[in-house]
C-alpha cells in the first residue's frame, strides 16, 4: 500500500514539473509576442534550455530543432542548411564553408556581448543580440529589422536626392531662386550668390524687402504675386549695370510649380547674348509693361484656361448614384473645410458626418462599432495629430489625408481615385460603384530626346504628372529610329545628344516625313541657354519652336497647349 502511495506521490510531483514547465514556456512565447522577437536560451555546455517558437519565424527549421537538449551546434548547422545565409552572402561575396561558419557562429555565441544585423535577402534585415552571462548560459534574441532599415535606407536616398538637387541646382551656369507662397526665399543657386556677392545663408528666410531696394523689391514682389496667383510665366527683358560697371541685357523667366496651396516660385535669369528683336515670348503676351528708357519690358504668359486644359489621361469621374449609402468620416478642425467636404460628400450620395479632434474620432468610432455600422472611409486633415492615424488603422478604416485646401477643393478626384484603386485591386466585378475613365487616345504623344539620366527623371515625372503617354530616347539615333517606329504627336529634342546631335536627328525626320508623307509632328528644341545661334539652328535644322532648362510642368503644358490643340483641330478638318 505505502509503494502505491509513493508511486502515486511521484507521479503528481511529475505532472506538477511538467505543469509548470508548459506555463514557462507559454510565458516566454507571450513575451516574445509582445516583443516581436524570437529567444534562444542555451547552457554552458552550449545546448537549447529554450527556443521560442517565433524562431521558425526567421528560420524554416524543422520543428524539433527547437526542442530543449539540441545542441547549439547542430541547431547552426540546420539554419546554415537552410540556404538563407549562403544565398546571402553569395552575393556580398562571401566564400565561407560550413565548417568555418559554424566555427564563427559559435564563437560569437561565447562573447560577452555581440551586436550585429545581418541582410537575410533583398529586403529583410535581422537583428541578433547574444549575451553571455557569468553563470555560462547564454541568450539570443532575434528581431526583425526590415522596416527599420528600410526607412534608414529611404532616409539615406532623400538625403542623397536632396544633395544631387542641390548640386544640380548650384552647377547651372544661370542665377536661379525659389520662393514658397510668402515670397519668402526657400532655395538660391551659387550662381544667384555670386552674382549678387552674397551667401545662401543670408538669403534664405528673406524676402526682396530684405535685400534689394524699395523700388526693385516692389517690382519683384509685384510680378511675383501675379505669378502665383494667376499661373502665367512672367518673362522680363532688362538692361541691368552689373558691379564691375558693364551693362547687360538680361532675361528672367517666372515659373509657378507644384499643387494648389502649395505653389513655389521659380525664377531664373540669363544674359542675352546681344541686342536685338523682343523675346518669342512676346508676342504670346497677354500684357507688356515698358519703362520710360525703354530699357525694362515684362511679359505675361495666360495660363492656359479650365476649358482649354488638357485633363490627364485616365483622369477619374465620379458617378453620383453608384456611391448611395456609402459611409465616410471627415475628421478636420477647419470649418470652411468640413462644410466643403460635407457638401460635396452629399452631393455625391454619401452619408457623411464630422468630427473635430481626435477625443471625438474616438467616441464616434467606439459608437459606431458597437452599434454595428461600417465606415468605408475616414478623411484626416494633416493637421491633425497621429493618433487620428492611429485609431483608423486600430478600426482597420481605410484613410485618406488631405490638407484643408485638398479637402475643400479637391475631395472629389481624391475619393475618386481611392474607389477607383480599391475596384480594381478587388477585380472589379464584385464591387457595387463604377467609376467612369475618360476615353484615351492611342498611341505614342510624346517623345522626349534626352541623354542626361537626371533630366529624363525630371521629363518623366512631369509627363506622367500631367497625364501624356510618352518615351525616352538617350540618342539622336535612338530619337529618329523610335520616331518612325511610334509617330509621336510632338517631340522634345534636346540639342546635345550623342550619335546624331539634336539638330541632326530633327532634319532626318523632317527628310523621312518629306519622302514618306504623313502629318508633320511638331519639334521643340530643348535649349540650355538661349543663344541666338542656337535659335537659329534649330530653326534651320526643321524645329518649331525651342524652350529653355529647366523645364517645368506650366512650361511644357502651354508647349502641348499650342501644339497638340493645333495638330487635333488640323486633324478633325
Amino acid at each position: 500500500m505505502s509503494a502505491g502511495f509513493e508511486k502515486a506521490d511521484t507521479s503528481s510531483e511529475t505532472d506538477g514539473t511538467l505543469a509548470g514547465a508548459d506555463l514557462q514556456t507559454a510565458l516566454f512565447d507571450a513575451v516574445c509576442d509582445s516583443l516581436s522577437a524570437a529567444f534562444i536560451i542555451y547552457d554552458k555546455n552550449d545546448h537549447l534550455i529554450f527556443a521560442s517558437r517565433q524562431t521558425l519565424e526567421f528560420f524554416p527549421l524543422p520543428p524539433e530543432m527547437l526542442k530543449p537538449g539540441t545542441r547549439l551546434r547542430d541547431f547552426l548547422g540546420a539554419v546554415y542548411d537552410t540556404g538563407i545565409r549562403q544565398q546571402y552572402d553569395g552575393r556580398q561575396g562571401g566564400s565561407l564553408s560550413r565548417e568555418d561558419w559554424l566555427s564563427q557562429k559559435i564563437a560569437s555565441h561565447w562573447r560577452e556581448r555581440f551586436d550585429a544585423v545581418e541582410r537575410h535577402g533583398p529586403d529583410s534585415w535581422v537583428r541578433f543580440v547574444k549575451r553571455r552571462l557569468p553563470s555560462g548560459y547564454g541568450v539570443t534574441v532575434i528581431s526583425d529589422m526590415s522596416e527599420d532599415k528600410k526607412r534608414e535606407e529611404q532616409w539615406r536616398s532623400d538625403l542623397e536626392r536632396v544633395q544631387l538637387t542641390e548640386d544640380i541646382l548650384d552647377n547651372l551656369p544661370f542665377p536661379l531662386f525659389v520662393k514658397d507662397r510668402n515670397l519668402t526665399y526657400v532655395a538660391v543657386n551659387l550662381a544667384f550668390c555670386e552674382k549678387y556677392q552674397t551667401s545662401a545663408d543670408e538669403v534664405l528666410g528673406r524676402k526682396s524687402g530684405d535685400l534689394f531696394s524699395p523700388e526693385i523689391a516692389k517690382r519683384f514682389e509685384e510680378s511675383d504675386r501675379h505669378v502665383l496667383e494667376t499661373g502665367e510665366m512672367s518673362v522680363a527683358r532688362q538692361r541691368q549695370i552689373s558691379r564691375d560697371g558693364i551693362e547687360r541685357d538680361i532675361v528672367s523667366r517666372k515659373h509657378r510649380i507644384g499643387k494648389p496651396g502649395r505653389y513655389f516660385l521659380v525664377s531664373t535669369t540669363q544674359d542675352l547674348p546681344r541686342d536685338g528683336a523682343d523675346l518669342d515670348e512676346f508676342d504670346r503676351a497677354s500684357a507688356i509693361t515698358t519703362s520710360s528708357n525703354q530699357s525694362y519690358r515684362r511679359a505675361y504668359l495666360p495660363a492656359p484656361s479650365a476649358a482649354e486644359r488638357r485633363e490627364p489621361a485616365a483622369m477619374e469621374a465620379i458617378v453620383p448614384e453608384n456611391f448611395s449609402g456609402r459611409k465616410i468620416l471627415v475628421v478636420t478642425a477647419d470649418l470652411a473645410a468640413e462644410t466643403a467636404a460635407l457638401r460635396t460628400l452629399s452631393k455625391y450620395g454619401f452619408e457623411s458626418c464630422a468630427v473635430r479632434g481626435e477625443d471625438e474620432e474616438e467616441r464616434f468610432l467606439e459608437i459606431a462599432t458597437s452599434s454595428g455600422i461600417s465606415l468605408d472611409l475616414l478623411i484626416i486633415d494633416n493637421q491633425m495629430g497621429m493618433r487620428c492615424l492611429e485609431l483608423a488603422e486600430q478600426y482597420g478604416i481605410p484613410t485618406l489625408v488631405m490638407d484643408g485646401f485638398q479637402i475643400a477643393n479637391e475631395l472629389t478626384f481624391q475619393i475618386a481615385r481611392h474607389f477607383n484603386r480599391n475596384s480594381r485591386g478587388a477585380g472589379g466585378s464584385d464591387t457595387d460603384w463604377e467609376i467612369s475613365i475618360s476615353d484615351e487616345v492611342t498611341g505614342l504623344q510624346v517623345l522626349v530626346a534626352e541623354d542626361n539620366d537626371i533630366n529624363q527623371i525630371v521629363f518623366s515625372q512631369i509627363l506622367e504628372g500631367l497625364g501624356y503617354r510618352h518615351m525616352i530616347a538617350a540618342t539622336g539615333d535612338e530619337a529618329v529610329r523610335l520616331w518612325a517606329e511610334h509617330r509621336p504627336q510632338i517631340v522634345l529634342m534636346d540639342i546635345s545628344l550623342p550619335g546624331f546631335n539634336g539638330f541632326e536627328a530633327a532634319r532626318l525626320i523632317r527628310q523621312m516625313e518629306e519622302t514618306g508623307g504623313g502629318i508633320r509632328t511638331p519639334i521643340i528644341g530643348v535649349l540650355t541657354q538661349a543663344f541666338e545661334r542656337d535659335r537659329a539652328e534649330c530653326v534651320k535644322a526643321g524645329m518649331d519652336d525651342v524652350i529653355m532648362k529647366p523645364v517645368s510642368p506650366d512650361m511644357l503644358e502651354m508647349v502641348f497647349q499650342n501644339y497638340l490643340m493645333e495638330e487635333a483641330a488640323r486633324a478633325r478638318n
